[in-house]
C-alpha cells in the first residue's frame, strides 16, 4: 500500500502543477475514479472545472471527449444515430462521443432534461441502447460533469435520479492569494494541458480499482456507516434519507480514500473526509431547516452521529 500512496502522491503533484492550490478537490476526484464512479463538479464559471477534467484525463492516459451541453442539444448528439446506407440496404449505427473512456459533460445543467437523460443509461449500465440494439461502452468509463449553480440564468436542475448516479459532487472554489499569484505569473493553462504526460497507465488504473475493492472495512466501521445512514432516515430534519446506493457509494469512496493514504483498512476518519462529497447532493433538509447548498445537512449529520470508540 505504501507504493500506492507514492503513486497517488505523484499523480496529485502532477495535477497540482496545473490546478493550483486545490489538493483536496483533486484527491476527491481521484478517489471517485478509483472507486469506479462518476464525478459532478459544481461551481461558478471560470474556476477550473473543465481544466480539472482535462488534467485528469491526461495524467490517467485516457481518451477524452468533451460534450458541450446547450439548450438545443439532442440525445443523438450524445449517444449517436443510426443512418440508412444504400449500399447495404440497412441502418448502420454511428457512435457518438459518449463512447469514450472519459467523457466531460460540460455545463450539463444548461441542456434540457431530455438531453440530460441520455446520460442516465450510460452512467448506470455502461451501455447505450439505440433502436432496440444495445451497445457496450468502453472499460473503464467515467463521466465528469460540470454544473453551474442553479441561480444562474438558463439552467435546468438535474433530476434526483440523475444526481444519484454521480458518486461524488465537489466544488472548486476561489484560489487563495498564493495560488492565484502563481496562476497570474505562470503559463497559460491551455498550454500546460498539451504537455501533460500520463502518470498512471490503464493497466495500473485497473489494478488500483481492484485493490480498492479489497480494502478491509471492519464490523465497527460498518456499524458507524449504518448509523450515519439510519440517522438521515429517522431524523425529522431531513426530507429524504440516504439510500442503499448512497451507503455503497460512501463505502466505496472511503475504501479509495484509505488506499490513497497507503492503508489496507478503512478508518472512520476516511468516511468523514469523503462524506460531504458523497452525501451533499443526496440530502435535503425540510423547508423550515437551514440549507446551505447541501453542506449544512452533512455537517449536522457528522455532528449528530458520534464516532465509534
Amino acid at each position: 500500500m505504501t507504493d500506492h500512496k507514492a503513486l497517488i502522491d505523484k499523480t496529485v503533484a502532477a495535477i497540482g502543477e496545473v490546478i493550483l492550490g486545490k489538493e483536496q478537490p483533486v484527491r476527491l476526484a481521484l478517489a471517485c475514479l478509483l472507486a469506479r464512479g462518476h464525478l459532478l463538479i459544481e461551481d461558478l464559471p471560470g474556476l477550473g472545472k473543465t481544466t480539472l477534467a482535462h488534467t485528469l484525463a491526461g495524467v490517467l492516459g485516457l481518451d477524452f471527449q468533451r460534450i458541450q451541453f446547450t439548450s438545443d442539444l439532442l440525445p443523438a448528439d450524445i449517444v449517436g444515430v443510426s443512418i440508412f446506407e444504400r449500399e447495404t440496404n440497412s441502418f448502420k449505427f454511428h457512435s457518438g462521443p459518449i463512447f469514450t473512456p472519459l467523457v466531460l459533460a460540460d455545463e450539463v445543467n444548461r441542456a434540457t432534461p431530455k438531453a440530460q437523460s441520455a446520460l442516465l443509461e450510460a452512467m448506470a449500465e455502461h451501455q447505450i441502447t439505440v433502436d432496440g440494439v444495445t451497445h457496450p461502452l468502453p472499460e473503464p468509463f467515467f463521466v465528469i460533469a460540470t454544473q453551474n449553480p442553479l441561480h444562474l440564468i438558463g439552467t435546468f436542475p438535474l433530476p434526483e435520479s440523475q444526481l444519484d448516479r454521480f458518486l461524488l459532487r465537489i466544488e472548486m472554489g476561489y484560489p487563495d492569494n498564493q495560488a492565484e499569484r502563481a496562476l497570474l505569473e505562470g503559463k497559460q493553462r491551455q498550454q500546460m494541458l498539451k504537455s501533460i504526460q500520463p502518470v498512471i497507465e490503464l493497466p495500473m488504473l485497473k489494478s488500483l480499482q481492484i485493490d480498492v475493492d479489497n480494502i478491509h472495512a471492519s464490523e465497527t466501521l460498518l456499524d458507524y456507516l449504518q448509523a450515519l445512514i439510519n440517522f438521515t432516515r429517522t431524523n425529522a430534519a431531513y426530507q429524504i434519507g440516504l439510500s442503499p446506493r448512497a451507503g455503497l457509494a460512501l463505502l466505496a469512496v472511503s475504501r479509495a480514500w484509505a488506499l490513497m493514504a497507503g492503508r489496507s483498512h478503512v478508518l472512520p476518519e476516511d468516511i468523514q473526509a469523503v462524506l460531504p462529497a458523497v452525501a451533499g447532493h443526496r440530502l435535503l433538509l425540510r423547508d423550515d431547516q437551514s440549507n446551505d447548498n447541501g453542506i449544512e445537512p452533512v455537517r449536522y449529520l457528522m455532528e449528530s452521529v458520534p464516532l465509534p470508540i
